[in-house]
């Protein structure tokens, strides 16, 4: 007898279920993973925050020009915007790779597949730790303290957490499928960079399209509830209403995807 829909759904909550509980098995791949990268460098994984740390003081000091923003304004926001961006893009286009990356293990090893999404998710998030600690440089760099708003970047973190999650599993599923999907998805992060006030700040649209710009993009969303309170402001509501309406759409979506195609995963490998 045919699984019934209620069982693949069944399956899939299970393996996700049996990943979280045997999260260790993902933080121990994501550390080699790290670990391997920069073996026998001496400065290691740091080599990512002076690297960071240069792109950052470049871009500054070029569109902090350009824009003719001060840069005790302007350098802690391109800081925080890039780290963040680059925590955000990079999970989502490893995410393609997720499964595909992990062929060997997937059909050689009995393991939840959720696993390789939580690994790739941890290597970046190990790569976000060296790279925030450029923040507290930059800060005191510009004379700037922190205010007590930088602890709403915690609960910021763990929305933009569980919506890197669901667009990773849905992306793994598409891309192991489809392999061009990587390179559109890829492509789609480049554009969506320009769309997005990263390096540039939302108050330099223009009075007409600004806000219609800004509410449409999900991506505008997902950052400014980490950046913001690290800048000393308050996210508005629109922002945390979007990202919790993202979330419980995103992970409805992934969990049916996934429970329908779970079990396909290691044929298209």
């Amino acid at each position: 007898m045919l699984p019934t829909r209620t069982g693949f759904l069944t399956d899939a909550f299970a393996d996700i279920g049996v990943a979280l509980h045997k999260h260790h098995l993902a933080t121990t791949f994501s550390w080699q993973d790290v670990a391997q990268r920069y073996r026998r460098s001496r400065v290691g994984a740091f080599w990512l925050t002076i690297n960071m740390g240069v792109l950052i003081g470049a871009l500054g000091f070029v569109f902090g020009t350009l824009f003719r923003t001060p840069m005790q304004e302007y350098l802690p926001y391109i800081c925080v915007s890039l780290i963040f961006w680059g925590f955000i893009s990079t999970s989502i286009n490893e995410g393609c790779t997720a499964f595909i990356g992990a062929e060997g293990i997937i059909l050689q090893v009995r393991m939840p597949l959720f696993t390789h999404v939580l690994r790739t998710l941890y290597r970046n998030a190990i790569i976000l730790g060296h790279n925030i600690l450029i923040y507290p440089l930059v800060l005191l760099a510009v004379g700037r303290m922190p205010t007590w708003d930088i602890f709403l970047a915690l609960p910021g973190f763990v929305i933009l957490t569980l919506n890197l999650l669901w667009i990773m599993l849905i992306l793994a599923v598409l891309c192991a499928r489809y392999r061009d999907m990587t390179q559109v998805v890829q492509n789609m992060l480049q554009v969506v960079l320009y769309l997005t006030p990263v390096m540039w700040m939302p108050r330099t649209l223009p009075e007409g399209i600004s806000r219609l710009l800004l509410d449409l993009n999900p991506f505008y969303h997902l950052i400014s509830v980490v950046r913001d309170p690290l800048l000393g402001n308050l996210p508005s509501a629109t922002n945390w209403m979007a990202c919790i309406g993202f979330a419980v759409f995103g992970w409805t979506a992934a969990l049916l995807l996934f429970s329908r195609y779970r079990h396909r995963v290691p044929y298209w490998l």
